[in-house]
């Protein structure tokens, strides 16, 4: 049930949303600093890398590196909007309509973030597709906590149900989580 609902609304929103997507994009890539859509290899489900697609929200020169890792001014004026406001991760409907992603599950991390992808191991975390949204992101929890949040992606995995998934879907769409923070 999670796959079809998964497949039938991440196609809605491609549908429905794909212009805005395009307008997002000419919107960021006028700046001419690069393109506006940003593809970045992240860990996905039992482990394995695939390209994750956002609109870029940071400076194009910007290093490659988790983003608490990044400091605050690599954001870009219009990308502190779009980071506010989700919208960044619009694009990444394509990816949980490939079935790389869900729309919940747990956030998925760099490969380079070697802690956190540990403590998701030890805890099968990666049994379960990453989630453009999870427990973790609306309970405010980021990547630089790894330790606690693999503990509390683990719980989501353990309890996860499709009415859950739902729950934190309006959770998400009402405000909920701040996303991964940048340095300060």
């Amino acid at each position: 049930m999670k796959r079809l609902f998964d497949v039938t609304f991440s196609l809605l929103g491609l549908v429905g949303a794909g212009w805005l997507i395009v307008v997002l994009a000419w919107r960021i890539s006028r700046d001419g600093e690069g393109p506006g859509l940003f593809a970045q290899t992240r860990v996905g489900r039992h482990g394995r890398t695939f390209t994750c697609y956002k609109l870029r929200t940071m400076h194009a020169a910007t290093v490659n590196a988790a983003s608490h890792d990044t400091p605050a001014s690599a954001v870009t004026e219009f990308g502190r909007f779009l980071r506010r406001t989700k919208l960044d991760e619009l694009p990444q409907l394509w990816n949980v309509l490939k079935g790389d992603m869900s729309f919940v599950g747990p956030r998925p991390c760099l490969p380079l973030q070697h802690q956190l992808i540990e403590e998701r191991r030890r805890r099968c975390v990666y049994s379960a597709r990453p989630g453009i949204t999870g427990l973790a992101q609306v309970q405010g929890v980021d990547m630089s906590e790894p330790e606690r949040l693999a503990v509390i992606d683990a719980e989501y995995v353990a309890t996860r149900s499709f009415l859950g998934d739902l729950a934190l879907i309006l959770r998400t769409v009402a405000g909920g989580g701040q996303g991964d923070r940048v340095a300060r």
